[in-house]
């Protein structure tokens, strides 16, 4: 079975501003795979100029925001690692054998969402008060910040596009429309980071199970 791969560009962002961005993210997807009506819900973000759109479904939200808790977790558990979740949608089949059935998941989608997450020294007491920060001459934190904040809304907005490219370009591989209610195809988060010897790994596996991904610049 075909299942194509969307690697999205890599996001450099601070550890308060992972459950803005994932929530972006990861509903922008979602809502482009959603099945029937939908009621379209429009999300300012709070961090960025930027409004994306979800399917209004409750317990989807729920259930991403479950998963960005675990991603936090795993971030605050392995710091300065790269870390990665992965959206996938699957058929489910029935495959029979001579001694019993066996339910299989079939990925037909894959998206690969990338986050480096930076460690900023945080403020002390005592001697370390007295440590200095090198910057730019001439520029203040505050400026650093701001720099910051303007790059990774930039990339976030590349992000979005090349999602938006994506779902337009690639509809030959998506199933039929499952037979059950729901607002979704079947979909599973998982999260891996660099510090796990598994990352990167299921990608390669896969490219040799269904020939090289589909890759955006």
């Amino acid at each position: 079975m075909n299942c194509e791969v969307c690697q999205l560009k890599e996001l450099e962002v601070e550890h308060f501003e992972i459950r803005e961005v994932l929530r972006c993210i990861l509903h922008t997807i979602l809502f482009h795979r959603a099945l029937g009506l939908v009621r379209p819900k429009d999300v300012d973000l709070e961090l960025f100029e930027i409004t994306y759109v979800q399917c209004g479904d409750m317990e989807l939200e729920k259930k991403i925001d479950e998963k960005i808790d675990q991603f936090i977790d795993k971030v605050e558990k392995h710091p300065n690692k790269k870390n990665q979740i992965c959206l996938s949608f699957y058929e489910v089949k029935n495959k029979q054998t001579s001694w019993f059935n066996k339910v299989e998941r079939l990925h037909w989608e894959q998206w690969y969402i990338n986050l480096n997450v930076t460690q900023h020294p945080k403020a002390h007491s005592g001697k370390a008060h007295h440590s200095k920060v090198v910057v730019d001459p001439g520029e203040s934190p505050s400026e650093d910040r701001n720099v910051h904040r303007a790059a990774l809304e930039a990339t976030l907005r590349e992000v979005l596009f090349q999602i938006i490219k994506f779902v337009n370009e690639k509809k030959d591989h998506v199933p039929p429309i499952p037979s059950h209610e729901g607002i979704s195809f079947p979909y599973e988060i998982t999260i891996s980071s660099s510090s796990d010897s598994a990352f990167g790994k299921d990608l390669f596996k896969r490219m040799l199970q269904t020939g090289h991904p589909t890759m955006l610049s």
